[in-house]
């Protein structure tokens, strides 16, 4: 069997915060993310099937990351839960789409925390193959389930 790769791309806007940071990120600001979500395994050759001579569907891919992270993270403010709880209460009057992680929110760690997220959801026996996220148009960090196995 030959094992085939496929990859859908994902846009979306957020804003984050990086609390005792030594820079410029320490304040609020957005960026335009783009996440592309690379998955591999084998072509269904079940000719009774409707998916037969696919990996998987790309709608089917496209409704895991929307469930897991578009709709969640789409123009959302990410902040540190450990931020002050005076923090969190102004930051709640200002907006009611908050997303309080357990870590800082860096691109590095957003992309770890939406791999775990996707590859929960992939039905078996398809594998998350990598992610890539750029923050900005020339800043990515990116994830390879070869560098992170179960």
């Amino acid at each position: 069997m030959t094992i085939i790769r496929i990859a859908k791309e994902f846009r979306f806007e957020a804003a984050h915060m990086l609390k005792d940071y030594d820079g410029l990120c320490a304040n609020n600001h957005g960026h335009s993310y783009k996440l592309i979500v690379t998955i591999a395994g084998q072509i269904s050759e079940d000719k009774s099937s409707p998916k037969l001579g696919m990996l998987i569907d790309f709608g089917d891919l496209k409704k895991i990351v929307f469930e897991e992270i578009i709709d969640k993270y789409d123009h959302a403010l990410v902040v540190n839960s450990e931020v002050p709880i005076e923090t969190k209460e102004k930051m709640t009057e200002i907006t009611s789409r908050i997303i309080f992680t357990p870590f800082q929110p860096t691109c590095e760690n957003l992309i770890a925390d939406f791999a775990s997220k996707i590859r929960s959801r992939l039905p078996a026996p398809i594998v998350l193959f990598s992610l890539r996220l750029h923050e900005t148009s020339s800043s990515f960090a990116e994830w390879f389930a070869s560098d992170n196995p179960i």
